[in-house]
């Protein structure tokens, strides 16, 4: 799927062009009007609409080449565009000077030859030395930057999904509970309705609960005002063994990057707590060499599955990000998960 800021480049391309075709159109017209009106001698309007047509045959060419794919096919593109015109260019200047002896000829065919040279180059491109491997390197670096801007609009529209639960229906449900209360105080004296209402607000507050931790398993609000620091002390506080956090981060790092990282602290957490009942964990979070590092350990019994399903989701998910997950469990002695996420900028 293209991005945004794609349809936003063809916009501005457009808009360029149709005023480069709206200009020329102008100043071709004007030449013709100030020809006929100065008598109609020599028709040197051709002048201008050669001064104009020639840079407008150029963007409408380049414009073509470089919609084809990048690399070698976009430079073979651009060189034949640009050869076209000039050829185009000459071929008309010869025309307009009298037509006699064919001198396009010569920069015609040195400008052919050149062409030729690069088809060729391109067509045994693969068999050149380090050739196949640049193609491939550029290749990746294509795709982990197309990666990265999908995880960013993946993580925003998680955010804002988020946004919209704790603003709209959680809002509205909190709403609904208030309004339940003072209608089941108002009916002391109907017991039966009261009681009604009363396992109507406990559902709502139910549902409000159960609303929160999803909007919260989604894209905790803290995460997004506060930072990664306060978000993982909060989970701190809130798990349900002893947790020692210490973050030292001089700067946030990338929304995506501050999402996943979260959500490692979190799913190491819940394990702990699930299968290492009693022990106490620890959460050390660092910027080094340009790497997020994440390291959660635990003093539990050790022994864990690392290719379980949590772990497995988690290291996908690191993974995703240029990544890189381990897990230490030897058995009787604890486990330590240590991640690193790219963190520059």
């Amino acid at each position: 799927m293209q991005s945004a800021d794609h349809f936003s480049d063809n916009g501005d391309q457009s808009a360029v062009l149709a005023l480069q075709v709206a200009l020329s159109g102008v100043f071709s017209v004007v030449a013709l009007l100030a020809w006929a009106v100065t008598g109609a001698g020599y028709f040197w309007p051709m002048w201008v609409w050669l001064a104009v047509g020639a840079p407008l045959a150029m963007h409408l060419a380049l414009r073509q080449a470089l919609e084809v794919e990048p690399g070698q096919p976009r430079g073979l593109a651009v060189h034949a565009a640009t050869t076209g015109v000039v050829c185009g260019v000459l071929i008309v200047l010869w025309g307009m000077t009298g037509r006699g002896a064919f001198w396009p000829v010569w920069p015609l065919l040195a400008l052919g030859t050149v062409l030729s040279v690069h088809v060729v180059i391109f067509r045994q491109w693969d068999e050149l030395p380090g050739a196949r491997e640049q193609e491939l390197a550029d290749r990746v670096d294509v795709l982990t930057r197309t990666r990265r801007g999908a995880l960013d609009v993946q993580a925003a529209e998680l955010r804002r999904i988020e946004r919209d639960l704790h603003d709209g229906a959680q809002a509205r449900l909190v709403a609904l509970s208030m309004q339940l209360g003072r209608a089941e105080a108002r009916l002391e004296d109907r017991p039966e309705v009261a009681a009604l209402l009363r396992a109507a607000r406990s559902e709502a507050s139910a549902a409000i609960a159960e609303l929160r931790d999803l909007a919260r398993g989604i894209a905790p609000p803290v995460l997004a005002d506060r930072g990664l620091a306060a978000a993982i002390e909060a989970l701190g506080r809130r798990a349900a063994i002893p947790v020692e956090v210490d973050v030292q981060l001089s700067r946030r790092p990338l929304p995506v990057v501050e999402t996943a990282a979260y959500f490692v602290v979190a799913e190491a957490l819940t394990n702990v707590a699930k299968h290492a009942g009693g022990a106490s964990a620890r959460v050390r979070v660092a910027e080094e060499s340009g790497r997020l590092v994440i390291v959660i350990s635990d003093d539990g019994p050790g022994g864990a599955d690392t290719d379980g399903g949590g772990l497995t989701g988690l290291r996908h998910r690191v993974e995703a990000l240029d990544g890189a997950l381990e897990v230490s469990s030897p058995s009787g002695e604890g486990t330590t998960i240590r991640a690193e996420l790219p963190c520059e900028s």
